[in-house]
């Protein structure tokens, strides 16, 4: 059984990756499918996989790897966009909350509302590292920080939240029944 939550844990670190490159790029943050990913590993593997496949992730970038949106290296981790992957980690925490529920099969709705719950607040989390990273970062009032480094996410980032939701609800069972 171990192996499978290796496998698992090696598969979300990947799925991040993918969505790392499925971006739109709006200067200085990009728009990424990232959070989707760390939010779905939060989910379906709890606070066990989710951190440790966003650690993984994280460390592949910061040696030099190209798997952020903008390459590989710590300058990726110290630049403007620095706060806003580091705080993948603890996102992924906090979904992994979501993904801990023990009655998921028995209680639909109320995983359904954990992971939109849990989800909201790790993606607030996420704008909590970030904006103030970027602002310091390149010496930006908080308004412009914020315009740069939220605003333009929100409409996004509801949207991932309620797909990676949703599929964490379908995929559920199979990963129940994969981990035995």
């Amino acid at each position: 059984m171990h192996y499978k939550r290796l496998l698992l844990t090696s598969l979300f670190s990947a799925l991040i990756i993918i969505g790392a490159y499925l971006r739109f790029p709006l200067p200085p943050v990009p728009i990424t499918l990232q959070t989707l990913f760390v939010l779905l590993a939060g989910f379906l593997g709890g606070t066990r996989m989710a951190p440790s496949s966003t650690a993984i992730y994280l460390l592949l970038g910061a040696v030099g790897l190209p798997v952020f949106s903008s390459g590989g290296g710590l300058g990726n981790l110290i630049g403007p966009t620095g706060g806003f992957l580091i705080a993948l980690l603890p996102a992924a925490c906090i979904a992994g909350i979501a993904g801990n529920f023990s009655a998921k099969a028995e209680k639909p709705r109320t995983y359904l509302a954990l992971c939109l719950g849990f989800g909201l607040i790790a993606t607030l989390v996420i704008y909590l590292v970030g904006v103030p990273f970027l602002k310091y970062n390149r010496s930006l009032s908080w308004g412009i920080a914020i315009q740069a480094g939220m605003l333009p996410f929100l409409i996004g980032d509801v949207i991932k939240l309620l797909v990676a939701s949703q599929l964490a609800r379908s995929f559920q069972p199979r990963i129940s029944q994969l981990l035995g």
